[in-house]
């Protein structure tokens, strides 16, 4: 989960918990240890070649827009299949369109209002658990 608002954050993995979801969520608050995480050390993301990763990604970080981080992983041969889903306020169409033309595999816009944001997140809970997130080995 890379996403620098800690009330969204804990919002977000409290409600993937209730639909039962079990899988490790490894917080990132930023896009470039978040980076670090998939890519390696040496930026190949060969690191990233085994692993079952499933990327919960905002687009206003502080140090890197989320549009970089999508293309990042989306351009490289290790990291390309893992599923991304953007959370995000953002909701002008071009930004979304952008999202999915760069291979992002669902798009979410985070209500302003708490109420609104804890539904959408419910739902998405939901969502994993029908499409059951394989665990890691």
């Amino acid at each position: 989960m890379i996403e620098d608002d800690e009330g969204h954050a804990r919002l977000i993995e409290k409600n993937i918990r209730r639909a039962g979801v079990s899988n490790e969520i490894i917080p990132f608050t930023n896009g470039t240890e978040a980076l670090n995480y998939l890519m390696g050390p040496d930026g190949s993301g060969l690191v990233s070649a085994g692993r079952q990763i499933l990327v919960l990604l905002d687009l206003n970080l502080p140090d890197m827009t989320g549009i970089d981080i999508l293309e990042k992983i989306k351009s490289n041969q290790h990291t390309r299949r893992s599923p991304v889903v953007v959370l995000t306020t953002t909701d002008d169409s071009r930004e979304i369109q952008r999202c999915y033309d760069l291979g992002a595999n669902v798009y979410i816009t985070k209500p302003v209002n708490y109420e609104g944001f804890a539904n959408a997140i419910r739902q998405l809970g939901l969502f994993f658990a029908v499409m059951q997130v394989p665990e890691t080995e």
